[in-house]
């Protein structure tokens, strides 16, 4: 199961405040999310939310809405995952909506342990991979991508960190957008 945890696309994407205006951060977090869902395929898909707007467009895509109001992006993560764990669910990959170069989370599935993909600055965490049913707390933020290995090190799984150039390129700053275009 791919879950995605997606921010309300009015309020995504303040970072980019200075460079792009607000309809155009929506639309700009709308479609790269509609990306990372379409690349999930073959695994079923579930958008972990607070907005109706957004419960709307998961639906329209075909992904399970896993709606999570008032838990912040740590919270709806760790309910959302507990929730699939109890669907049935025995691993989950847990990947960001502003990933426009995403194509594909195979590469994810053939671990056992825990796999981390960071942001191409190796700070934050773009993708894990993560079995169900384990004390695994998310630290996303700050520093996420250390925070993140040191928690899985504490689960005592194995643990894998595997750079991919696709899904290490996330959108948060005008410089991230530069990158986009470059490439």
């Amino acid at each position: 199961m791919l879950l995605v945890p997606v921010k309300a696309f009015r309020l995504a994407k303040s970072r980019l405040a200075d460079t792009v205006v607000p309809p155009g951060r929506a639309a700009l977090a709308r479609s790269m999310a509609t990306a990372v869902v379409a690349a999930a395929a073959p695994l079923p898909a579930a958008v972990v939310c607070d907005d109706d707007m957004v419960a709307r467009w998961a639906a329209s895509q075909g992904a399970r809405v896993i709606w999570k109001p008032r838990h912040g992006l740590n919270g709806a993560v760790t309910a959302a995952v507990a929730d699939l764990a109890d669907l049935g669910f025995d691993r989950v990959v847990v990947a960001h909506g502003d990933l426009p170069l995403a194509r594909s989370f195979d590469a994810l599935l053939d671990f056992d342990g825990i796999t981390i993909v960071p942001d191409r600055r190796e700070v934050g965490t773009n993708v894990m991979s993560i079995p169900t049913g384990t004390s695994f707390t998310f630290h996303y933020g700050t520093n996420s991508f250390a925070l993140h290995k040191q928690e899985a090190t504490r689960t005592g799984l194995a643990v894998r960190v595997l750079p991919d150039a696709h899904l290490a390129l996330d959108i948060d700053t005008p410089d991230d957008l530069e990158e986009l275009r470059r490439r």
